[in-house]
């Protein structure tokens, strides 16, 4: 392995290795987990004051003061979110978060795909395959030979 290709995977480790520290530490909670169902009866006992709706993910607070998070088994949650609204619940509603390993493939995987290529098909021109690149049809072979050899 050469030393630009060295050079390359430790500073591609580091980066993995800062971004899933940075990703760790944006994600810790101390978030009460509860379940659905407990979420439901919750409400129904007009102890929710607010709520944040992500897709399946609910998180929220209680008249207590005390956060919660649970998951909702629905896809279509327009029955829940009537409930809601019918008990005085404060509703908000986020985005989908995608990970970062996600928003990182597809932002940049284009851009090293086409320096991938550029490089194999420079590498291919060089001759990088034995003398066999494009550029080489007219390269002679011949060596010259002192008089002592045949």
């Amino acid at each position: 392995m050469n030393d630009l290709a060295k050079n390359i995977l430790l500073w591609v480790i580091v980066a993995i290795i800062l971004m899933s520290v940075f990703n760790n530490l944006s994600t810790t909670s101390s978030d009460n987990r509860i379940s659905y169902s407990e979420f439901m009866q919750n409400v129904q006992q007009n102890q929710v004051s607010d709520v944040t709706i992500s897709e399946s993910k609910i998180e929220g607070t209680l008249q207590t003061g005390t956060r919660f998070k649970t998951y909702s088994p629905e896809t279509d949650n327009s029955a829940m979110i009537g409930d809601l609204m019918k008990h005085g619940v404060k509703i908000n509603a986020k985005p989908v978060e995608t990970s970062i390993w996600t928003q990182i493939f597809i932002s940049w995987f284009p851009f090293l795909l086409i320096i991938g290529l550029w490089i194999f098909f420079m590498r291919q021109m060089q001759g990088g395959g034995g003398g066999r690149g494009a550029l080489s049809f007219g390269k002679s072979r011949a060596s010259m030979l002192g008089e002592d050899q045949v």
